[in-house]
């Protein structure tokens, strides 16, 4: 489902004025070649604001559309994430002014493990290696590519339009001139997790107009989803070894790099369902029991201002005979989820009875409970208040009686990873 930006002020700037103004022109646009004119107009004036710092602005004119139309919400939502993941510009060449296009580029990894999940900086000896096979199995010909340094989790990537605009611009600089790119500031500290995400980040550069990746090609555009799943298997045989390397104890999976944003949802999406094995494996070996001797407690959370909407899902477990919650995962709903389900998106999305019968998220969770051995689900359909453990901010959970209540492994238990997901 659509989610507003935060802490913006309730007056709008003239800036977020005209921004509102642009993004509801282009959603009324009659024509291609208005929308086109139109879409100009709002990408140079997000350009002009995102280069500056002025993310406040910008969240403003989010919120006013909001609450006051959600088409031009999501074309302002759409606009503000390409001008800040991508751009077209103009380098100074040996035969005069050049154009080039630029996309920063997530390659995301999910991991799980009983232990630590690595972040932090990447040496430079894996670097270049990564970079190589980057290159090499996802880009076309002509295309340069810089790739950070940073082996980012999800709390220690860009948090703003803003920043991710300045770093899109920064590795593009990079790629283009051949150079390594300047290590990144000390990081925040992230909180274990059983199954959690893990992001190389890259910007690649391509002349103007020209392919950026191998599917794009000419030679490839016919079968470019084939190419595109080529591209996806060689990557993963190829850079796995040396990404095990960075995240060492942990079962690792590759997801398809893709354009920042893109990418980063679509990992939000696939560690969910990893989350709840990764869960119900820990449980098992701590506890000593088989799946089948849990309960999990599924209960939908949402904002108290919310009038009724679920923003996720909570999946607290017990042993099958006790009431006690030894532990929970959060399930998360993005982009046009909510609690009916959505239909599949894009061309791999699956038959004509996917599209005619979404699963709902409770569905989905319940399946993948199964397939982990917890055959003992109780879902509760009360929409509770998200409320958090006022002493080390860890999500609360609803018991089998539907009382919200704090995970506690049993005192007895082997100590481990104790925070949620």
């Amino acid at each position: 489902m659509r989610r507003p930006s935060k802490d913006s002020s309730h007056k709008l700037s003239a800036d977020s004025q005209r921004l509102l103004t642009l993004a509801q022109a282009l959603g009324q646009a009659s024509s291609r070649i208005e929308e086109r004119s139109w879409e100009r107009a709002l990408d140079l004036q997000l350009q002009k604001l995102l280069k500056t710092g002025h993310q406040d602005t910008v969240d403003g004119a989010l919120n006013a559309l909001f609450s006051l139309d959600l088409n031009a919400y999501d074309i302002l939502m759409d606009s503000v994430e390409a001008v800040s993941e991508s751009d077209t510009i103009t380098v100074d060449g040996p035969n005069g002014a050049e154009q080039y296009d630029v996309l920063l580029v997530a390659a995301p990894i999910l991991a799980w493990t009983r232990f630590s999940i690595a972040s932090g900086q990447i040496p430079s000896d894996i670097l270049n290696t990564l970079s190589a096979h980057f290159s090499a199995h996802l880009l076309a010909d002509n295309t340069h590519m810089a790739m950070s340094s940073m082996l980012f989790s999800i709390d220690q990537l860009p948090r703003t339009h803003a920043e991710a605009y300045t770093k899109t611009h920064k590795l593009a600089q990079a790629a283009l001139k051949g150079v390594a790119v300047k290590t990144d500031a000390k990081a925040p500290d992230t909180a274990p997790f059983l199954a959690d995400t893990r992001y190389l980040v890259a910007a690649v550069v391509a002349p103007a107009g020209g392919p950026m990746f191998r599917w794009q090609m000419p030679a490839a555009q016919l079968h470019q989803a084939e190419e595109r799943r080529l591209a996806l298997e060689q990557w993963r045989n190829q850079a796995m070894p040396t990404v095990s390397r960075l995240l060492p104890g942990c079962g690792i999976e590759l997801l398809l790099p893709e354009a920042y944003y893109m990418a980063c949802r679509e990992a939000d999406k696939q560690i969910r369902p990893i989350s709840i094995r990764a869960a119900v494996h820990y449980l098992t070996h701590s506890l000593d029991c088989e799946p089948a001797e849990l309960r999990a407690v599924i209960a939908g959370f949402g904002e108290e201002s919310a009038d009724g909407q679920i923003d996720e899902y909570r999946v607290a477990f017990t042993r099958r005979a006790e009431t006690d919650v030894v532990y929970g995962v959060v399930w998360p709903l993005y982009g046009q989820e909510d609690e009916e389900g959505t239909p599949p998106e894009g061309p791999l999305a699956g038959g004509l009875a996917e599209l005619l019968q979404p699963r709902t998220p409770v569905e989905e969770i319940v399946e993948h409970l199964s397939a982990a051995g917890v055959t003992m689900v109780k879902k509760l359909g009360e929409r509770y208040v998200a409320e958090y453990c006022d002493d080390c901010g860890a999500p609360l959970f609803a018991d089998p009686a539907g009382e919200l209540v704090h995970a506690e492994m049993p005192a007895d238990a082997p100590t481990g990873t104790e925070h949620f997901h």
